[in-house]
């Protein structure tokens, strides 16, 4: 139980989308419902199937925001990836969230690729709530300056644009991805914990989609960004997202302090050198 810092509310800024206006499937249909005329969905994973969806268009920055509530036991993702587009240099913003293990039901992930290097740069936490009980927001802020991954409004990691992390610094075009697939292999200590099918279908509920940045067509080399395509508040240059505030600062140093368990930055038996913008 822990008392949570005030934060500014970063996700009362943008409307809601459409999913089913905004996303198509890309797996699973039949383990997905769109439900109150669009502005939920839910996706199961069962013996057959995961299931995922991906945004119809592909952003070059932006702030991309659900609440989803999880089932208990098995992995999902929120996956911000443009694989697709570019297979050898892929960028990927990601949000993990991982049924874990026996004791700790669910653990959140975040990671970066850039450029198609198979390096990840992960930071696990823990909850500091039961993410299956309701739904919580689960966000990510990209633009020219930082990353900034955030958990209802509470940002728990930032991956600023500088010097140290230019060749790690994500810059092409991406879907945003949501999925719910089997990661046992991967998730849970090499298989320790697989998920259970005896309990399945998992059900997870996603609502309050906010999708905002700059839409780009990476066929278009010269496209730019559209003010038709970004709110009346640019989300990636306004005042609210060129930098954290010390508001947010403060409360981003609780978040690491009392919930990250992992970081690639002091796993040196992973790393016999610690990438750059560890030091």
């Amino acid at each position: 139980h822990y008392t949570t810092p005030s934060v500014p509310r970063l996700t009362d800024l943008f409307s809601h989308v459409s999913v089913n206006q905004s996303f198509s499937n890309v797996f699973g249909g039949p383990n997905i419902k769109i439900l109150n005329n669009g502005s939920t969905a839910t996706f199961a994973l069962d013996r057959t199937s995961g299931s995922g969806l991906a945004s119809w268009n592909k952003y070059n920055y932006g702030f991309f925001s659900a609440a989803i509530k999880l089932p208990a036991g098995l992995t999902s993702g929120v996956v911000l990836s443009n694989a697709d587009m570019y297979p050898h240099s892929h960028d990927e913003i990601d949000i993990e969230l991982l049924g874990n293990d026996k004791r700790i039901d669910w653990v959140l992930q975040t990671n970066v690729y850039a450029n198609g290097v198979s390096t990840g740069r992960e930071e696990k936490f823990y909850f500091w709530f039961n993410p299956t009980l309701q739904h919580h927001y689960y966000s990510i802020l990209w633009n020219s300056h930082h990353i900034v991954f955030l958990v209802d409004n509470i940002p728990v990691r930032e991956f600023p644009n500088n010097g140290k992390f230019s060749a790690a610094y994500p810059s092409k075009p991406m879907s945003l991805y949501v999925t719910i697939w089997d990661g046992s292999q991967w998730a849970t200590h090499g298989g320790k914990y697989p998920v259970n099918y005896k309990y399945a279908p998992f059900v997870t509920s996603l609502t309050d989609v906010e999708v905002v940045g700059c839409i780009v067509n990476p066929k278009q080399p010269n496209s730019s960004c559209s003010s038709a395509s970004v709110s009346s508040i640019d989300p990636v240059e306004g005042p609210d997202f060129v930098k954290l505030s010390n508001q947010q600062m403060s409360a981003m140093v609780w978040a690491r302090r009392k919930l990250m368990f992992y970081s690639y930055c002091k796993d040196t038996s992973r790393f016999k050198v610690l990438p750059p913008e560890c030091k």
